[in-house]
């Protein structure tokens, strides 16, 4: 048992005058509670118990040194089992008298925008430095209320977790943070210990929070299988246990219907075994979306009634672009750091969602880029006129999905034509692959570009007719918010 209290010094202590708080949600990571008048809040415990509070709008827990939101307990009286290559919880000993949450006010207004990262993914200290020089000084000084890292927030190796966070905590700005397949401890035989270092860390491995109108619930979709000693890791798959599922029950049945919810997770949705009991629970919301990385490409998914959705409208789910690309792999930039193109053909970056009541809109950001980068035009620079028929022109649309669409014409004149989304490999992937793999970078550290995967957003379309000379290409899109973006190309046509 324990109060939630408004914390007025901010001191994280509660002192005399600073009321407790009434109506706020407390979980167990299964019952949800209700604060009563004075704040004071009660809920089953066992020895393995993460207590924390539902940060309701309006109000803010604590942030650590790394910019990390306090706002949990971890009851573990023995302490994590021995044995545990990264070290776990340390013994907390007896239940605390009292367990109090202090929380201060902020101003939450209707629209806001958040930062989402897939895949930080450092495998050491350099690459550490790679995302700390990559991504995170464009991001000093934004305006958006917080960050999140959708899992894989280092790649196996837990000792990193700190120096990471320490880097992220350079960008200003409150981060939450979402367990992946690569943040757990591989050596726990079973899928109940293996957040032994994460429960240091971070705090609870599934949660919920608000923030202006909007509901968010960070899920824990990596089901741990345990160790596998031909592989030295071991074994996963994408699932949600009954207790996990009862806490998102639980927790959705205190949300209005009008309130968006936003379920932020690691694997994307689709690849979730179970996902059929977590799609009972969102399909009857008016207001639903959500969010994962895990993969190493941006793509939209719109899961329908041929995946078991139930929902009047499909579901849109956005599988995150990686900050750390396609795992900090490729040549590397003038600056050092590899260009970690991913496997789609898109650049590392990270995703900026604007929100407005219940309406969502996300940006595409290439780290290293400009903004106004959204699509890679794919043109020859000299084809001879009698080869036209048989040449394409390609674009591979970033943020683009199956509600885009992509257009091209000539010269500035004449009607545009539209281009066809293909499931290829993107060319200029593959042609970067092909000349690093002829002519590698010194490694290490450098390590090679990953094989290409068939893009989700890339358009393609004939060339036309053209006389000898040079051409302009105009190309446009339109993505699924109804904003169009634009880009030229020449091409030389020889007789």
């Amino acid at each position: 048992r324990g109060v939630v209290f408004e914390d007025l010094n901010r001191n994280g202590v509660r002192d005399p005058g600073e009321p407790g708080l009434r109506g706020v949600r407390v979980s167990n990571q299964r019952e949800i509670v209700l604060t009563d008048r004075a704040g004071r809040w009660e809920l089953p415990a066992t020895d393995d118990t993460v207590f924390f509070v539902i940060k309701p709008r309006g109000f803010m827990p604590p942030l650590s040194a790394d910019r990390l939101p306090q706002f949990h307990y971890v009851h573990r009286p023995a302490g994590s089992p021995p044995g545990l290559k990264y070290p776990g919880v340390a013994p907390t000993g007896p239940l605390p008298t009292s367990i109090d949450f202090p929380l201060h006010r902020q101003s939450e207004p209707r629209a806001f925008k958040a930062i989402f990262m897939g895949d930080t993914q450092p495998r050491d200290l350099r690459e550490v430095g790679y995302f700390r020089d990559a991504v995170v000084p464009e991001l000093v000084g934004t305006d958006a209320a917080f960050g999140v890292t959708l899992g894989d927030v280092v790649f196996d190796d837990l000792s990193i977790f700190e120096p990471h966070n320490a880097a992220v905590a350079l960008i200003g700005i409150p981060w939450w943070n979402v367990l992946g397949n690569h943040d757990i401890n591989f050596d726990s035989p079973d899928d109940a210990g293996s957040h032994e270092t994460w429960k240091r860390v971070f705090g609870p491995n599934y949660y919920s929070f608000d923030h202006g109108p909007v509901h968010f619930v960070v899920l824990d979709d990596v089901e741990w299988l345990g160790p596998d000693p031909e592989k030295g890791t071991g074994n996963y798959r994408g699932g949600l246990d009954a207790r996990q599922l009862e806490f998102v029950k639980n927790d959705l049945a205190l949300v209005p219907d009008r309130q968006l919810v936003v379920v932020m997770m690691h694997i994307p949705l689709t690849d979730v075994g179970n996902r059929g009991e977590l799609y009972r629970l969102l399909e009857k919301r008016r207001y639903a979306l959500s969010i994962s990385g895990h993969t190493h490409w941006q793509e939209h998914k719109f899961i329908t009634a041929e995946d078991g959705w139930q929902g009047r409208e499909p579901h849109h789910h956005i599988v995150t672009v990686t900050a750390c690309g396609s795992w900090w792999t490729g040549a590397p930039e003038p600056d050092g750091i590899p260009h970690a193109t991913m496997r789609d053909g898109a650049p590392h970056g990270y995703a900026i969602l604007s929100f407005d009541g219940a309406r969502v809109t996300m940006d595409f950001k290439a780290a290293r880029r400009p903004a106004a980068e959204q699509l890679n035009v794919m043109l020859p620079a000299t084809v001879p006129a009698a080869e036209l028929p048989a040449r394409h022109l390609y674009v591979n649309v970033f943020n683009g999905s199956e509600r885009s669409t992509v257009e091209y014409r000539v010269n500035g004149r004449g009607p545009w034509t539209r281009l066809a989304q293909v499931r290829e490999h993107d060319p200029s992937y593959v042609a970067r692959k092909a000349a690093e793999e002829a002519d590698p970078p010194p490694r290490p550290p450098y390590r090679a570009m990953p094989n290409p995967m068939l893009s989700p957003h890339l358009w393609k379309a004939p060339l036309p007719a053209l006389p000898p000379g040079g051409h302009r290409f105009e190309i446009r899109t339109r993505d699924l918010h109804g904003r169009t973006f634009r880009a030229e190309k020449a091409l030389t046509v020889t007789p």
